[in-house]
């Protein structure tokens, strides 16, 4: 875990003892600090009673603590620990800034800080994969794997990749990260924010915290992006602002796990942040060949008949899905869940793409409309029916895609496990032989 002298003899409040929260307060706790921890789960307030006070900081007096710290889950809008902190004079923070505070002890390294609405993880999971194939030591954290204060400190000269939702920028103040990456700022999580406005400014505030020696680099086409880059070139707080949302890259069809327009942006702004961090063309173009990609984020699962399996769960908005719909020329779309709009607009560049629609979920009706003036709907409702019925449909050398431009909340208790269902059906349909109606004799099973 990282720890720091930072901490030694600090107070701090822990509100919520899940993954960040847990190793946030095994960090503290060695760290020398004194801490309060509250959790609504009995088991995991008893689990900390002899490194912490259990106590419940909304009742407690919290006059003289350093910080309040919060998972990112944490509504900053509506929670009364806000005006709780406010009222005690007590800073509220998260993990990502006990990790900026900590850095002054650490070896000699390097941030990388990815955000933006759609692309993160996969960027940042590109990156993390070209840095230690380069040879360099390299954690990846954030929003993304282990909760970075329970990871071990790198050694001198490592890089840290940090994906950062907006959430996590709320709570982090002193990040100056090395380089700074926006991919770009579509309307989402507008639950949390007063508008799209304040959702593109948390995203912005990223640059904010960075200094003039650092490297922002933004690629995003979206009005927003562009106003961030203005505004960065205007104030001149940042050295080196890179615009990359014109790049071209080329050698796609090299990268088998990085098909799509959205994933071609994505090693565009990898690639960019790997030559600024020192990383050679040869490096990174092996590093590009053999990146095998994230679960349930354009996953290439399995292939029988001709016919490609892909699982893009991860996809919970149409911004995001449309991409997926440009990888491909001949594609049976599964497609809903609980919708987060009430339109598929960022989709519709790609309906020329699509053989077939597979509607699922709550959003499966309205989708249904949306799409049926445009290419064949089949409402299923239910994945295996999806699954069932597209797998029956596609012919060798097209691909059943679940991209369902939705949250899935109205059925999954998460996009993991709606893509783990898709996982199974998709095994289901090859045991039986059922995809193409043929008997299954190419490819494999779904890991």
């Amino acid at each position: 875990m990282i720890t720091s002298p930072a901490f030694s003899g600090k107070r701090y409040a822990i509100l919520g003892l899940a993954r960040s929260g847990m190793a946030t307060l095994d960090a503290l706790h060695a760290s020398g600090a004194e801490l309060m921890a509250w959790d609504a789960r009995e088991e995991l307030r008893d689990s900390v009673s002899d490194r912490a006070t259990v106590a419940d900081p909304m009742n407690s007096d919290l006059s003289g603590y350093d910080a309040i710290i919060v998972s990112p889950g944490v509504p900053l809008n509506t929670h009364p620990i806000v005006q709780k902190a406010a009222d005690a004079n007590v800073p509220i923070i998260g993990d990502i800034e006990l990790f900026a505070r900590a850095r002054a002890s650490l070896p000699r390294h390097k941030v990388v800080g990815i955000t933006g609405t759609n692309g993160k993880s996969t960027t940042t999971a590109l990156l993390h994969h070209i840095i230690e194939s380069a040879g360099i030591p390299s954690q990846m954290g954030g929003n993304i794997g282990l909760p970075i204060m329970a990871q071990e400190p790198l050694s001198d000269g490592g890089i840290y990749v940090l994906e950062l939702s907006s959430y996590q920028i709320d709570l982090t103040h002193s990040l100056d990260c090395e380089i700074g990456i926006l991919l770009n700022i579509t309307p989402d999580h507008l639950d949390r924010y007063d508008g799209f406005d304040a959702y593109a400014a948390s995203k912005a505030r990223l640059f904010d915290m960075m200094s003039q020696a650092q490297t922002a680099i933004i690629s995003g086409t979206d009005e927003k992006s562009q106003l961030v880059i203005e505004y960065l070139r205007e104030e001149n707080r940042i050295g080196d602002v890179l615009d990359l949302s014109a790049a071209i890259g080329k050698g796609q069809e090299n990268w088998p796990s990085l098909q799509g327009p959205h994933n071609m942006q994505n090693a565009i702004v990898a690639g960019s942040a790997a030559f600024s961090l020192g990383i050679s063309q040869a490096q990174l173009d092996q590093a590009l060949k053999d990146f095998r990609g994230l679960p349930h984020r354009m996953e290439r699962m399995a292939e029988a008949n001709g016919v490609l399996f892909v699982n893009d769960s991860k996809a919970t908005n149409a911004a995001s899905t449309g991409p997926a719909l440009g990888a491909y020329s001949k594609i049976h779309w599964i497609v809903g869940g609980l919708p987060k709009d009430d339109n598929l607009d960022e989709c519709a560049p790609f309906f020329d793409n699509i053989v077939k629609a597979y509607t699922i979920g709550e959003a499966g009706p309205m989708f249904g409309s949306l799409l049926e003036p445009h290419m064949p709907v089949d409402s299923c409702e239910m994945m295996l029916t999806a699954v069932q019925r597209a797998a029956a449909n596609a012919k060798p050398g097209e691909v059943v895609l679940l991209s369902p431009a939705c949250a899935s909340f109205d059925q999954f208790k998460d996009f993991e496990a709606r893509g783990n269902c898709f996982r199974c059906c998709v095994n289901s349909v090859i045991e039986k032989g059922e995809v193409g109606g043929l008997h299954s004799e190419a490819g494999g099973l779904a890991r």
